[in-house]
C-alpha cells in the first residue's frame, strides 16, 4: 500500500465502535495493518506530495481545514504512541544492562538527598521506579536558600514516604550558615535576616519568586497526621528541623509535634513561636527527646517561659543531652532548673540570651546535670558577669564539672561587672590560665572580647594559646547567631582561644 491509498483514509469518518467482538477484532486488525503500511513507508517527500494533492482535491475551505486538524492530530497520536513505546523500551533496556539489582538501587538512591532523588527520578522510567520507593524518601530534605518549595511538594514527599519517614528538614535557609552545635552534621543555622548576605530582602526574594504557591504555610506539615486520631506518618519521624517559616505559629507547631511522639531531635531557627508554648509542647507530645535547638525569632524580647513550665520539661524530658536556648529572656532561676534537672545534659548553648547573670552555674554539678556537662557556650549573652564567670572557673579548679572540656564566654560587648551590667569588661586576665591548663591539659577555653584588647599573654607559652588574627574569629567554631540584637557587633579586633585544636571536639 503506497502513500497515494493511505492518505485518502484521512478523509473518512471515524469507523464505528462494533458491539461484537469478532467486529472489533477485525477492526483492530484492520488498524493494525493499516498502520504496518503506513510506517513502512520511507519516502517523506511521497507523502507531502500526496497530502497537498489531497487537500487540492478538496472543495470547501471548512473541508480542507477539518483534514488539516485530523492530520495533525493523527501525527500527534503517532508522536506520543511512538514517544511512549521509546521510553518502555528504554526502560526495559535499562534494566537489563544496569549492573544492580533493584533492591540494591533502592538502598543506594535511599542515601541521596531529597533533590538528587529527584533529579535520579527524572532520568529515566527504570530510575523513576526505583527513586519511587519510600526508602528513598526517609530523609527528605526540602530546606532552600529562596523560597521555593509548597505545601504541596511537602505532602508528597510524606505521602512517599510512608512508615518509611525518619527525618525532615524544611524552610529558608540563611546564605551563610552559622558554624554546627554538637553535630557530625552543619544543622544548626542562624535566624535570617532582614538582609542577608546575597544583597536581597525576605521580601524581595518572595516577590521575586512571583507564586504565592512557593510560600510554606502553617499547615505544611499536616500530612504527619493520622486520620480519625490512627497514627500518622509522623509517628515514624525521628529527627525535625525547621528554619524561618514565617508562617507557622504556636498552633500549628503543636498540630504538629503531636503527631511526633518518637521525636528524638527537634531544631527550631526563626520560627514566630514562643518559648513557652514550645517547651509544652514538646513536654507533653516528645517525651523520648534527646536534642532540642532553638533559636528565637525576636532576640531578647521572648520572656514567657514560667516555672511550671521549666519543671515540666525537665521532669517529661530527662533523655536531653544536647539543648540550646538562642536569644531569650533567660533568668539564672530558670537556667538552673534546666541544667541542675536534665540529668544527662551533656551540650548546653545559651548564646545570645539574656537576664541570666551566670549565678546559675553555682553548685550545679554535684547530682545534676552539670556531673555530665562537656560542653557550654555562652556566647554574647548580654548580662553575663565577670564574677560569675570567675567563680565558675574556681570551680573548675576545685574538681568540679570533671567531665567540661569546651567554654566559650565571648561577647561582642564584654562582661557585665559587679554592681552594674552596663560597665563592661573587655580583658580575661582574671582567668588563671596557667593553673588552668596544668589542670585540665585537655580543656579548650575560648574567649573573644572584639571591642577590648588582648590579654596579657606572657603567662602563657608554647601551643598552650592560639592567637588568631582579626579575621580569624571563625576559627573557634563559635555558633554565634548572625540574627539582628539590641547591640551592634564589632569584629575589628580579635580574640584568644586556649587550646585550639581541641575545637574539633564540636564537630565529633
Amino acid at each position: 500500500m503506497d502513500s497515494n491509498s493511505i492518505l485518502p483514509l484521512l478523509s473518512l469518518p471515524s469507523p464505528k465502535r462494533s458491539k461484537s467482538n469478532s467486529n472489533s477484532n477485525s477492526n483492530s486488525n484492520s488498524m493494525d495493518a493499516l498502520l504496518t503500511s503506513f510506517l513502512s513507508l520511507s519516502d517523506s517527500p511521497s507523502i507531502h506530495t500526496s497530502f497537498d494533492r489531497l487537500i487540492q482535491s478538496t472543495v470547501s475551505d471548512s473541508d480542507q481545514n477539518r483534514l488539516i486538524q485530523r492530520a495533525l492530530r493523527l501525527g500527534t497520536v503517532l508522536l506520543e504512541a511512538g514517544n511512549r513505546s521509546a521510553r518502555r523500551c528504554s526502560s526495559v533496556h535499562n534494566a537489563v544492562v544496569w549492573p544492580l539489582s533493584p533492591d540494591l538501587t533502592v538502598k543506594i538512591f535511599s542515601m541521596l538527598d531529597t533533590q538528587s532523588v529527584c533529579y535520579v527520578a527524572a532520568a529515566c522510567s527504570f530510575f523513576q521506579k526505583c527513586a519511587m520507593d519510600p526508602l528513598c524518601f526517609a530523609n527528605i530534605d526540602l530546606a532552600t536558600l529562596i523560597p521555593k518549595v509548597n505545601n504541596s511538594v511537602v505532602s508528597t514527599m510524606i505521602n512517599r514516604s510512608g512508615d518509611a519517614l525518619r527525618s525532615i528538614r524544611l524552610g529558608v535557609l540563611p546564605a551563610i550558615p552559622a558554624a554546627p552545635f554538637f553535630s557530625s552534621q552543619p544543622l544548626v543555622y542562624s535566624i535570617r535576616n532582614a538582609n542577608d548576605a546575597s544583597g536581597y530582602s525576605w521580601n524581595d526574594k518572595r516577590s521575586r519568586q512571583g507564586k504565592e504557591s512557593s510560600i510554606l504555610t502553617r499547615s505544611c506539615l499536616n500530612s504527619l497526621s493520622g486520620n480519625g486520631g490512627a497514627p500518622g506518618y509522623g509517628f515514624h519521624l525521628r529527627r525535625l528541623h525547621l528554619y524561618n517559616i514565617e508562617r507557622m505559629d504556636n498552633a500549628s507547631l503543636l498540630t504538629s509535634l503531636s503527631a511526633c511522639p518518637n521525636l528524638l531531635d527537634l531544631e527550631i531557627v526563626g520560627l514566630h513561636v514562643e518559648l513557652r508554648h514550645t517547651l509544652e509542647s514538646v513536654s507533653r507530645n516528645c517525651p523520648l527527646i534527646e536534642r532540642l535547638v532553638f533559636e528565637s525569632s525576636k532576640t531578647g524580647r521572648d520572656d514567657g517561659l514560667k516555672f511550671p513550665t521549666c519543671n515540666e520539661f525537665v521532669l517529661n524530658c530527662p533523655n536531653i543531652t544536647t539543648l540550646a536556648l538562642k536569644g531569650f529572656k533567660l533568668h539564672d532561676y530558670k537556667a538552673r532548673m534546666l541544667l541542675k534537672g536534665l540529668r544527662k545534659l551533656k551540650h548546653l548553648d545559651l548564646s545570645t540570651s539574656y537576664s541570666f547573670t551566670g549565678a546559675f552555674l553555682k553548685n550545679v554539678s554535684g547530682n545534676g546535670g552539670g556531673d555530665n556537662l562537656e560542653a557550654m557556650i555562652l556566647r554574647d549573652c548580654m548580662h553575663l558577669k565577670e564574677s560569675e564567670v570567675e567563680r565558675f572557673i574556681a570551680a573548675v579548679l576545685a574538681g568540679e564539672f570533671r567531665l567540661l572540656r569546651y567554654l566559650d564566654i565571648s561577647n561582642r560587648e564584654g562582661l557585665a561587672c559587679e554592681g552594674d551590667w552596663s560597665t563592661r569588661c573587655y580583658n580575661a586576665s582574671f582567668i588563671p590560665i596557667p593553673q588552668l591548663l596544668e589542670q585540665r591539659p585537655d580543656f579548650c577555653l575560648v574567649v573573644e572580647f572584639p571591642k577590648g584588647s588582648y590579654m596579657d599573654t606572657d603567662q602563657m607559652t608554647g601551643s598552650d594559646l592560639s592567637l588568631p588574627s582579626p579575621s580569624s574569629s571563625s576559627h573557634t567554631f563559635d555558633g554565634s547567631s548572625t540574627s539582628d540584637g539590641s547591640y551592634n557587633s564589632d569584629h575589628g579586633s580579635g580574640g584568644y582561644v586556649i587550646d585550639e585544636e581541641n575545637s574539633d571536639y564540636l564537630l565529633n
